[in-house]
């Protein structure tokens, strides 16, 4: 059962008016958000949260071409393009051994183009609407953890901007320490369950396609501009079941902001972050189609222990599966296991999840969760770790991203 997200209002008379039940569709959703309403998603009854496909008439920016970024400034909102999210993965150790995996994902949606707020003087203003997805999965315990929230950016309840970097829906944020952004502090609680991250790049940013641009289909400006963190040193604590765990690790950031969406025919994406001992990260990702193909746009990035990167396109990357995995709650069929090889660098990998179920059963149903590494780096064995992201096998999300 998803959980209540309004369990942390407050007498605040913004939080109150946020938080009545709603079980509607996108246009019903986007229109109780602009006026300030909260939402619990239940099982049968979930709302699509983001629907269609934005037109060039609907006057959204799209990525059609190589541009320039500028730090911080570009970790903050783009309001000219339509879709934006802000996503932080991490595999996390106590000093006992213990091992945890995190996700935190700030998702921004515009209802219409440009100022945000659409150059309305009231302080309760927006075309914007913030939902976030939080999930801490607790793998000796065999347990994981989600949670989401929606929220109107206006009135402090929900918002990002550039600098100091920052974005944030109610008191899950994640926040900038240093002026450019790459060293960042997690903060998320449901319950019993939270996150408290201190997070630093141990490398430049790194930028996926061709220079930034992330295609997603053959169409001109249906695509992402897309950059990342890919090795993040994390330290702080968790809290699980009334307990505060001092932890450390490694943590993935990924920011991508478009005015596009799966090509027809398409259903959803693999997306593999992987962070090997060799000092290299992987990013991979497959779009899949109905038919079982992948699209010719699928491809990845090769980051280097210097931080230099290169492209991958899919035919440098051989997958097989190796299992599969049916989820209990959704009976929704998941890759669980895989061999991923990469000649061009020398690796031949198998990928398993440290816990099977980490389903996200949410109003959008997807698999995210933390993964173990272990395999060849030309003759030497390597390992790591990471995270994989799992769409499309619940229901096509063709007309959702």
């Amino acid at each position: 059962m998803a959980p209540s997200v309004c369990a942390n209002a407050t007498a605040n008379g913004l939080r109150r008016m946020r938080c009545r039940f709603l079980r509607v569709r996108m246009v019903s959703l986007a229109t109780a958000l602009a006026l300030g309403a909260c939402q619990t998603a239940e099982e049968g009854d979930r709302p699509t949260l983001i629907a269609g496909t934005a037109s060039p008439e609907a006057g959204f920016a799209r990525a059609l071409e190589v541009r320039a970024f500028q730090l911080p400034q570009d970790h903050g909102p783009h309001p000219d393009f339509q879709t934006e999210w802000w996503y932080y993965t991490g595999n996390l150790k106590s000093e006992t051994g213990e091992r945890f995996g995190f996700q935190l994902t700030f998702f921004r949606r515009g209802l219409s183009p440009g100022v945000i707020g659409g150059g309305r003087a009231s302080g309760l203003a927006t075309n914007q609407i913030y939902f976030a997805h939080f999930a801490l999965t607790d793998i000796g315990a065999g347990e994981h953890h989600a949670y989401e929230r929606f929220s109107r950016g206006a009135g402090d309840l929900a918002g990002a901007s550039p600098a100091p970097f920052r974005v944030w829906l109610e008191d899950w944020s994640a926040q900038a320490i240093d002026e450019e952004g790459g060293e960042v502090r997690l903060v998320a609680r449901q319950g019993e369950i939270g996150i408290e991250l201190v997070l630093r790049s141990a490398k430049p940013i790194v930028l996926h396609g061709e220079q930034g641009l992330s295609r997603k289909s053959e169409s001109p400006g249906n695509a992402s501009y897309y950059l990342s963190y890919t090795r993040m040193q994390a330290e702080g604590s968790i809290a699980v079941e009334g307990k505060t765990i001092a932890v450390q690790g490694e943590g993935w950031f990924d920011h991508e902001w478009s005015t596009s969406a799966l090509a027809p025919g398409a259903v959803g994406w693999d997306w593999f972050g992987l962070q090997l001992s060799d000092g290299r990260e992987l990013m991979l990702a497959r779009i899949r189609h109905a038919d079982g193909s992948i699209d010719p746009v699928s491809g990845g990035t090769l980051v280097e222990a210097d931080g230099s990167s290169r492209l991958l396109a899919p035919g440098d990357v051989e997958f097989q599966v190796l299992s599969y995995w049916k989820s209990p709650e959704t009976a929704a069929v998941y890759p669980s296991a895989w061999r991923v090889v990469i000649p061009s660098a020398g690796l031949d990998l198998q990928l398993r999840p440290w816990l099977e179920s980490q389903e996200m059963n949410l109003s959008i149903v997807y698999w995210e969760g933390a993964v173990k590494v272990e395999g060849l780096s030309g003759e030497v064995e390597v390992q790591g770790h990471g995270y994989v992201e799992l769409t499309g096998y619940a229901r096509s999300m063709e007309g959702v991203f």
